[in-house]
């Protein structure tokens, strides 16, 4: 199958390049330097390939969208402008079942967000199973490398002179208003956005999304115990999420996943207040793995192959 990158030269493009290269069953459309300035070029390449996925800017995807016209081209939207878009499948397979059929059989997939990736992955099964109302006051902590700001902010945290503040966690967003919030609360059905600090520290690969939560704010009494049974057999069939104890003597590295394209889930508290937690690459399942993912599931092949798992 021909697979076109629009966007190969920026992060999330280069990682879905380089899990590809190496696959007899993919022919990677290139172009040159001059081509990919060439909106004909990019046009005729879109157009000819069999998957195409948008590594672009909002804008740039909302334009590129437009060059494609082949009906049987898949394609998979990195960038945010489609998330919440009627005719596109979210890219999340593991939600639900429903998710997953849209997915298999989409032409315009949406990938989700790195910061939603992880929130989905904790509350969508506690709204869908009632245990969660839709009306919550989630609270949603998301600790990341700094990959995930793209180039601009890669020069910034690599740059030899740079400032001393770079060196510290920085939280961000601040006035509750980040582009992910609108599929966090629309994708789980909520009826409030969520209260959303992300945060970007200095490391280059990695991610840590806790959401905190009152047990006597359910709808259902559940403890810590529970919930950790409730996700293990909410994503029993999943190969690429799995529920995890492993901690570092109590402590959880955003770094525990780093360069692979799976999730772990932790839930640690008690009867009261429980710590939800999802650990993931940003730029694995928060990105380019999740990416690869749809591809092969929209192809009809194992979901997992190019994964690092």
């Amino acid at each position: 199958m021909k697979v076109f990158i629009d966007g190969k030269a920026g992060t999330t493009g280069l990682r879905i390049y380089e899990r590809l290269k190496a696959r007899a069953d993919v022919d990677l459309v290139l172009l040159s330097e001059e081509e990919r300035r060439s909106t004909a070029a990019r046009r005729e390449a879109m157009n000819a390939s069999d998957v195409v996925f948008l590594c672009l800017p909002d804008d740039a995807a909302r334009e590129a969208v437009g060059l494609l016209e082949n009906p049987r081209t898949v394609l998979i939207d990195a960038s945010t402008a489609h998330r919440t878009a009627n005719g596109w499948a979210y890219g999340f397979p593991e939600l639900d079942p429903l998710v997953k059929a849209a997915v298999c059989r989409g032409r315009r997939i949406a990938n989700p967000g790195c910061h939603a990736s992880g929130f989905l992955a904790l509350v969508y099964p506690l709204v869908k199973a009632g245990i969660a109302p839709r009306d919550y006051p989630f609270v949603c902590h998301s600790l990341t490398g700094y990959t995930g700001g793209g180039k601009k902010m890669i020069a910034a945290y690599e740059d030899g002179g740079r400032s001393a503040l770079l060196g510290a966690p920085r939280a961000y967003a601040l006035g509750q208003e980040h582009k992910h919030l609108a599929e966090m609360q629309w994708v789980a059905s909520l009826t409030r956005a969520p209260a959303f600090v992300p945060v970007v520290s200095d490391f280059d690969c990695g991610m840590l999304v806790t959401v905190p939560v009152f047990c006597d704010l359910f709808s259902k009494r559940v403890g810590a115990a529970d919930l950790r049974a409730f996700y293990a057999e909410y994503y029993a069939g999943s190969p690429v999420i799995k529920i995890s104890d492993r901690t570092e003597d109590g402590y959880l590295s955003a770094a525990g996943c780093r360069g692979k394209d799976g999730m772990e889930i932790f839930v640690e508290g008690n009867g009261e207040r429980i710590t939800l937690a999802a650990r993931f690459d940003n730029l694995g399942k928060g990105a380019s793995g999740a990416a690869i993912q749809n591809m092969n599931l929209a192809m009809g092949l194992d979901e997992t192959l190019s994964l690092v798992l």
